[in-house]
């Protein structure tokens, strides 16, 4: 009888036992968030490593061969290494969801986020590696990217993004600064222009024109509001914002965790959005408020910045990659 080569091997074992997976730094924000999710999931496994042995190379290439998929949640540089290691095992290489920035525009990944365009689904599917967005891209791109698709915005258009999140996403150095009270209420940061979100940002957006971000952090632990202010005067055509809209709605026609919210529902009393009301869900909220009179609009996105901006896509794109329900 022929000797089974790994893959064929690890096929084999899949079909008698549930896909395992390796957290590649659970001992962070996003790795915690991402065991505490897949622990409601029946369907998978989660191997671990003891804390002793998370910086043993040699423990981590031999989790990593044991198992179907691992997840990096690491800083990018760190996340280009452990990809080496991975692709060190050759044929028992396990597929990869990367949370870092590492990937996000590089060849040879899918972008991750389903809900995108069409085909991106089934990319996700069949992909060996796949790059987790960010956060703040994933509002700015839902936002944008069916409207230059539409033609309604030029991909050369001057676009600004701001963005408010909770400290959460800011690392474990912020987490302890405004958990000990020592940080202001609010902030701006990023001023120098040149955040590492901005590339999967201008890249997945279509956009030709390098847009402007700016960034924010509020005393809350998450959630997150991206904003995207127009001149409807200055786009082509001069459209409503009910053209806006309608764009919005037929690109994420059917789409589970992407919601339009008409301008019929409005705001919340006085004009306002807050941004933690999306907390512990997967889900994304699309609006576009406008002014008839000064010909504006402001598109506005509402997301968890640890659920559909980080821990809770993961979960989705790793349920698309191994077939399981999530």
């Amino acid at each position: 009888m022929p000797t089974k080569t790994a893959p064929e091997l690890k096929t084999a074992t899949r079909a008698t036992t549930k896909p395992q997976i390796f957290i590649d730094g659970e001992a962070g924000t996003t790795g915690l968030a991402i065991r505490q999710l897949l622990a409601g999931v029946t369907g998978l496994g989660v191997k671990s490593l003891s804390t002793a042995e998370r910086k043993d190379t040699r423990a981590r290439l031999a989790i990593m061969r044991e198992v179907d998929l691992v997840v990096l949640c690491l800083p990018d540089a760190a996340a280009r290494e452990a990809v080496g290691l991975i692709d060190a095992l050759g044929a028992a290489a396990p597929r990869i969801v990367d949370g870092s920035t590492a990937h996000r525009v590089a060849q040879g990944w899918v972008y991750g986020f389903a809900e995108m365009a069409k085909g991106q689904t089934a990319a996700i599917q069949s992909a060996r590696r796949v790059s987790n967005p960010g956060c703040y891209p994933t509002g700015a791109i839902a936002l944008l990217r069916p409207l230059v698709e539409a033609g309604l915005v030029p991909a050369d258009h001057p676009v600004s993004v701001n963005a408010v999140s909770g400290y959460s996403g800011g690392g474990r150095a912020m987490i302890e600064a405004f958990e000990s009270g020592q940080a202001p209420a609010f902030e701006l940061y990023g001023l120098e222009l040149e955040h590492k979100h901005v590339p999967e940002l201008q890249t997945y957006a279509k956009l030709r024109r390098r847009p402007l971000f700016v960034p924010s952090v509020g005393n809350f632990r998450q959630g997150m509001l991206v904003s995207v202010p127009l001149h409807l005067d200055t786009l082509p055509g001069k459209p409503a914002a009910r053209d806006l809209e309608a764009a919005l709605i037929a690109h994420y026609a059917g789409a589970e965790r992407v919601r339009v919210v008409p301008t019929a529902a409005g705001p919340s009393p006085g004009g306002r959005l807050e941004p933690e009301a999306l907390n512990g869900s997967n889900d994304l909220e699309l609006r576009v408020f406008a002014n008839a009179k000064w010909d504006q609009v402001v598109l506005v996105a509402r997301l968890d910045n640890l659920g559909k901006g980080a821990a809770a896509a993961a979960l989705q794109n790793i349920g698309l990659m191994l077939g399981v329900a999530v």
